[in-house]
């Protein structure tokens, strides 16, 4: 190797080595967020008691992106509702099953598609736009239990098609487009504490 050679990769180190130095934090001085068990199982009660499906527990703005946590909680489903499968544009969805068990079936090619409107209540406060559709065609089926995480990207179609008594999913969605509004600690008390349904039957 000559010298010249070796001081170019000394300099290419070492310019590598200042620009990794450079990286900054993509949400800088961002507090954490803190959500205690006890608030999660408050909208867990309200949603057996009132009968609302999705609720919004806190939507954080981490910088690049939002990142919302949502309380679900779906009753007995023997045969799959008419235009049930959902599929949102720009928000994914991780469910973290903390109680029941149901199949559900997920894909991308939705069938019968039917775009929700700008004014419902899922799309102004919790998944933003997509649609609805009648089935997934060549889906895959999920058997979920207490305990399983599912991940589901932004425009798959998900679709439960049994729910054997209940299932109750701790919902994480990553909103990179930041189209769903803030909820911090002080909005999530007053919903609760008001008596407000907080979510969305969907």
């Amino acid at each position: 190797m000559t010298k010249a050679m070796l001081a170019a990769l000394v300099i290419l180190f070492a310019c590598s080595a200042l620009h990794a130095q450079d990286v900054q934090p993509t949400c800088k001085n961002c507090p954490g967020t803190y959500i205690p068990s006890e608030e999660i199982q408050a909208y867990a009660k309200r949603a057996v008691a009132t009968k609302v499906i999705d609720q919004q527990v806190r939507a954080v703005d981490i910088g690049k992106s939002n990142v919302d946590i949502g309380l679900v909680y779906r009753g007995k489903l023997e045969a799959p509702a008419p235009d049930a499968v959902a599929e949102h544009d720009q928000v994914s969805e991780v469910y973290h099953v903390i109680d029941g068990s149901a199949t559900l079936v997920t894909g991308p090619d939705i069938v019968g598609k039917k775009r929700r409107p700008a004014d419902n209540e899922a799309v102004k406060m919790l998944n933003g736009p997509g649609n609805n559709a009648a089935s997934i065609r060549n889906g895959v089926s999920h058997q979920l239990k207490a305990g399983d995480v599912m991940i589901i990207p932004a425009g798959t179609g998900h679709w439960f098609t049994k729910i054997d008594d209940h299932i109750t999913y701790v919902m994480v969605r990553i909103d990179p487009d930041k189209v769903t509004p803030h909820k911090d600690e002080a909005a999530s008390k007053a919903d609760l504490a008001g008596g407000g349904r907080g979510g969305a039957n969907r």
